[in-house]
C-alpha cells in the first residue's frame, strides 16, 4: 500500500504562477463585407448550374440578335428590335439565378457552412441582394452590347441606316423593369426557400397571373381601373413599353411594389433570420 503525500508551495515562489502563461487573445474582427459579396457571388456561378445559366445569357442573346438579323424586315432592323429580342432571354434566366442563390444554401444544406461562418444571416442575405441586382445590371449591359453589335451588323447586311431607337432614359427604364423582375424571383426565393417551389412560383407569377389581371381587367371594368394600383406585373411592363413618364406612373409603381416585393421579401427574410438551419 502506498501513500501519496502532498506539500503546499508558498503563494509567490517561482514554481507557483501567478499569471496565466496564455496570452489575452482579441477577438478576431468580423468578415469584411466586401469578402461576403466575392463570396457571395462566386458561389452564384461555382457550380455546373449557374454556370451553365450564366453562359445561356450568353448564347441565347448571340442567337436571338441572328434571329433578328435572319428574319426580321429591313424596317424592323432597329436597335429596338435586337433590344427587345436580347431581352427576353434576359428576363427569364437572369431571375432564376437570383433564386438559386437563395434556395441553394437549403436545398444543397451549405447553410450549415455558412452561417457558421457568418452567424450574422442578415449580412449574407444584403450580400445577396446586392449580388442579385449587380447580376441584372451587368446582364443588361450586356444584353446592351450585344444587341448594339447585332444593329451595326444587321444594317451593313442589309444595306440600311442603323437606327438608334432607343434613348438612354429608355434604357435605364427597361434596366429598372429587369432588376425589378429578378428582385421577385429573389423575392420568391427568400420566402419559399425550395429551388422547384421558387422556380415553379414565379413562372406562375410571371406568366399566368399576368393572363389572368389582363383577362379581368378586359372583362370588369372595376378591375381595369384598380389594375394599375394592385397588378405589380402590368406597372412593371409599363417600364418596357416606354408608360413611365408621370408621376401618377411611379405611385402605381411603388405601391405595387411595396404590396408585391417589399412586404413578402420582409416577411420571408425575418422567417430565414430565424428559422432553424437543418
Amino acid at each position: 500500500m502506498t501513500t501519496l503525500t502532498t506539500t503546499s508551495v508558498p503563494a509567490g515562489s517561482p514554481s507557483t504562477p501567478t499569471t496565466s502563461s496564455y496570452a489575452d487573445r482579441p477577438a478576431p474582427p468580423p468578415i469584411p463585407f466586401a469578402r461576403l459579396l466575392k463570396v457571395e457571388m462566386r458561389k452564384m456561378f461555382d457550380t455546373r448550374s449557374g454556370l451553365w445559366l450564366m453562359a445561356s445569357v450568353a448564347i441565347l442573346s448571340v442567337l436571338a440578335s441572328a434571329a433578328v438579323v435572319l428574319w426580321a424586315p429591313e424596317e424592323e432592323v432597329t436597335y429596338g428590335s435586337f433590344a427587345g429580342a436580347v431581352g427576353i432571354p434576359m428576363a427569364i434566366i437572369l431571375p432564376v439565378i437570383a433564386i438559386l442563390s437563395v434556395t441553394s444554401e437549403w436545398s444543397q444544406r451549405t447553410g450549415l457552412t455558412t452561417f457558421t461562418l457568418v452567424p450574422h444571416r442578415g449580412r449574407v442575405l444584403a450580400a445577396k441582394t446586392v449580388n442579385a441586382v449587380a447580376v441584372a445590371v451587368v446582364g443588361m449591359a450586356v444584353a446592351a452590347v450585344v444587341g448594339a453589335v447585332g444593329n451595326l451588323v444587321g444594317s451593313a447586311l442589309n444595306g440600311t441606316d442603323v437606327v438608334w431607337d432607343i434613348s438612354v432614359s429608355d434604357f435605364a427604364a427597361i434596366v429598372l423593369a429587369n432588376v425589378l423582375g429578378v428582385l421577385i424571383g429573389f423575392m420568391l426565393g427568400v420566402v419559399l426557400r425550395s429551388s422547384p417551389a421558387a422556380l415553379v412560383g414565379y413562372l406562375v407569377y410571371v406568366y399566368v397571373l399576368t393572363g389572368l389581371t389582363f383577362t379581368l381587367a378586359a372583362a370588369q371594368e372595376w378591375f381595369a381601373d384598380l389594375q394599375p394600383w394592385v397588378d405589380f406585373n402590368y406597372t412593371q411592363g409599363a417600364l418596357f413599353e416606354g408608360w413611365s413618364n408621370t408621376g401618377e406612373y411611379w405611385a402605381q409603381l411603388g405601391v405595387t411594389s411595396l404590396l408585391w416585393l417589399v412586404l413578402p421579401l420582409a416577411v420571408g427574410s425575418w422567417r430565414m433570420l430565424r428559422s432553424e438551419v437543418k
